[in-house]
């Protein structure tokens, strides 16, 4: 039976239990340490995890710290993380990222947002994800999924990222900020789609206000009156 209407935060905090049973680890990006998590998520864009994780051990036996990628030869790169996409352009990316690095922090990656977004590459949602499972620091990532599903659960109707992060960040506890942004990433790639959601198989089909399953649950409810 869907639920009655819930208010925002009622909502939100639903939202980050039902996603916290239904995906225990909050990145499934392979990495060892700050560097190899700030090059995956980099490579992550438009593509899946898996094919980012088929092609980081290769790419961080070759080339295993900022310094050594910085000095990469392009179309080497190029060809390790091809299975990845837009390859010409992630390659160029990672390599002046590591460049970055090691002319201005010494080859170590920074720990603080102000720092992070001046990297090559590094937008709020990468550095949000560095911060948050690289470094253990609260941080909100909005991509595209995020974007969508926040809408959807009504915990926001801003397009706009930063908006977006700020409104639901007002709502969810501090320590679940990391977590919860990267579940509903990995909520929106595999169930939340964006032209044809999965709302039958989606833990969050009896309080979600987007929800079609809650629509057919009104009309039958208005049908039988």
């Amino acid at each position: 039976m869907a639920r009655p209407t819930l208010g925002k935060r009622e909502r939100a905090r639903l939202a980050v239990e039902r996603l916290k049973t239904l995906y225990p680890a909050i990145s499934e990006l392979v990495h060892r340490n700050p560097f190899e998590m700030l090059i995956a998520t980099i490579l992550s864009a438009q593509t899946t995890d898996r094919s980012v994780n088929a092609v980081t051990p290769l790419l961080f036996k070759r080339y295993p710290e900022p310094r050594a990628l910085a000095h990469a030869d392009p179309k080497a790169v190029e060809a390790i993380i091809k299975p990845t996409g837009f390859f010409h352009v992630k390659a160029k990316t990672i390599i002046a990222c590591s460049a970055a690095l090691v002319e201005r922090f010494g080859g170590q990656v920074p720990g603080t947002m102000e720092e992070l977004v001046t990297l090559p590459g590094v937008g709020r949602k990468t550095a949000n994800v560095v911060l948050g499972v690289a470094f253990g620091l609260p941080g909100f990532a909005v991509d595209t999924h995020v974007a969508r599903l926040t809408r959807r659960l009504r915990l926001t109707a801003s397009r706009d990222p930063v908006k977006i992060e700020a409104e639901v960040t007002r709502i969810v506890p501090t320590e679940e900020w990391t977590g919860f942004s990267l579940r509903l990433i990995l909520h929106g790639r595999r169930v939340c789609l964006a032209r044809a959601p999965r709302c039958p198989e989606c833990v969050m089909n009896d309080f979600c206000p987007s929800s079609t399953v809650r629509a057919r649950l009104r009309r039958a409810a208005a049908a039988g009156r």
